[in-house]
């Protein structure tokens, strides 16, 4: 039977007994999941898939970027900063995940001194098969994330990597049922609809696009301002 200092100890998470080991969580990496329309209007997939196709097939400027570059597929990362001007569903989806962000922040406990965070950069990936995003980063921006627009069958995950991977030099590789947040590499597959966030220096990449059908997803960065 559970004495009295005991409860206390359990809902204070106290440690009443100085012999009794404990063991905490330090330094979290928070990764936000929801659906679109947790908040604000609801976007219609089709209607955002057809604006992606075609502002990709117009862009001359982001195709040859993207050749140039050896990019596989289309992204209009370093050709269009305009996305929310030139389709209505854009614009919509900019209002849509302000609210996401703004919750996200929230839970980090961000204090932003009267500030905000407001999107810097938005962009359209198109990932065909065999294709590829390599492991990287956003500097210069605070929250990134990513909203699926087409994820067809056996397409690819999205891999994030343990920030502190490089320090562990002598680290012994964790098993393979290891708890999710003890893992090294953590997987998530998105469903159409669904926004990732995430604080923008977290090491990501999206592994070999299996499916013969396009990839397709709209990523984003948030500054503070």
């Amino acid at each position: 039977m559970l004495l009295i200092q005991d409860l206390y100890c359990v809902f204070t998470n106290k440690r009443c007994d100085p012999t009794m080991s404990k063991i905490s969580s330090l330094f979290v990496t928070r990764l936000y999941q929801a659906q679109l329309s947790e908040h604000g209007k609801p976007i219609d997939p089709s209607e955002l898939e057809a604006s992606c196709l075609a502002i990709a097939e117009d862009d001359e400027a982001g195709q040859d970027w993207c050749e140039a570059e050896g990019f596989p597929g289309y992204t209009s990362y370093a050709s269009l900063t305009d996305l929310t001007w030139r389709s209505p569903v854009f614009r919509d989806l900019k209002k849509v995940l302000d609210k996401h962000v703004k919750a996200f922040a929230k839970d980090l406990q961000f204090n932003l001194d009267g500030k905000k965070l407001k999107l810097e950069d938005l962009w359209i990936n198109i990932l065909p098969e065999g294709g590829i995003h390599t492991g990287h980063l956003h500097p210069h921006s605070v929250i990134s994330g990513t909203t699926y627009v087409a994820m067809p069958d056996g397409t690819s995950a999205i891999k994030f990597e343990d920030p502190r991977l490089p320090m562990m030099m002598a680290a012994p590789a964790r098993k393979p049922d290891a708890r999710d947040d003890m893992k090294s590499f953590f997987y998530v597959a998105p469903e159409v609809g669904d926004v990732l966030l995430w604080e923008s220096w977290l090491r990501h990449e999206v592994p070999m696009n299996m499916s013969e059908e396009d990839r397709i997803s709209v990523s984003f960065n948030y500054s503070w301002q």
